[in-house]
């Protein structure tokens, strides 16, 4: 600490001088990002900006709560960083196994994605149509796989008030095709995505095209390996309000088959 002369004005301690509760304190209030890049750089900073204080601010409040419930209890043992960077490149399984949840890496946000179980597929229950395999590279213990249907149409639906708030919020059918898959080529999709009680957006996309397009209205492949497609986008304010998205293709002269649907995913 820096000496002080007869009559002079203290002086504020530099920022490194002050304690390590203090230095963690301040970095909570910036972003993952931030913490990552004073831990990196600033030897002063590297113990406050990897420490529970810190990384406690970026995950969702419940998060203890979230992890004891769902298929990695084990997590909730380790920090708040390991936890944060684990739950960013891994999600887990909640709600039986039918959704999972996940955290955007920029801001820690909630992400989740809905199984395609707790999905309404129109004539899902009927093998004629579709039937429900494990695929290696899903998330989930079952997909659905479209085997003929001319009418598709597939509804979700989420309250709000699990996502993070003041936050916008895109949802994405995510998606796959088989080998034998027929009738998508061109084919026009209508989505929708609103809050109950509301007048939903609505949009039509395509799930297939002869060349790769830029374009929300086409699909893009993820890390995953999977493909997506946007349904829409609302602004999350955290009241208690259900969401629902729906995807139609009902041109009847058209049979489809060959989709596999593993879920419509919600993120930031």
């Amino acid at each position: 600490m820096k000496t002080m002369s007869h009559g002079a004005k203290p002086e504020l301690p530099e920022l490194p001088e002050l304690p390590e509760g203090c230095k963690a304190t301040i970095i909570s209030f910036t972003s993952p990002q931030d913490a990552c890049r004073l831990s990196s750089v600033s030897r002063n900073f590297k113990s406050a900006a990897e420490s529970d204080t810190a990384w406690g601010k970026f995950l969702p409040p419940e998060m203890y709560t979230i992890l004891s419930q769902s298929s990695a209890p084990e997590l909730a043992a380790r920090s708040k960083k390991e936890i944060y960077f684990a739950l960013c490149d891994n999600p887990v399984l909640i709600h039986q196994g039918r959704m999972s949840f996940s955290l955007d890496k920029r801001k820690g946000k909630k992400c989740f994605m809905i199984s395609a179980r707790n999905l309404w597929i129109v004539w899902g229950d009927i093998s004629q149509y579709w039937i429900w395999i494990s695929h290696l590279e899903s998330r989930f213990d079952e997909v659905a796989e479209l085997l003929n249907v001319c009418w598709l149409q597939i509804v979700g639906n989420i309250n709000i008030r699990l996502l993070s708030a003041s936050t916008l919020y895109k949802a994405y059918l995510v998606f796959r095709f088989t080998a034998e898959a027929h009738g998508f080529a061109h084919l026009t999709v209508e989505v929708t995505v609103g809050l109950v009680g509301t007048e939903a957006t609505r949009k039509t996309v395509f799930l297939h095209s002869q060349e790769l397009m830029d374009g929300d209205q086409y699909p893009k492949q993820r890390s995953d390996g999977w493909w997506e497609i946007e349904l829409g986008e609302v602004f999350c304010e955290g009241e208690d309000k259900e969401l629902v998205m729906t995807f139609l293709a009902s041109e009847i002269t058209q049979w489809k088959r060959g989709l596999i649907v593993q879920g419509i995913e919600i993120r930031p």
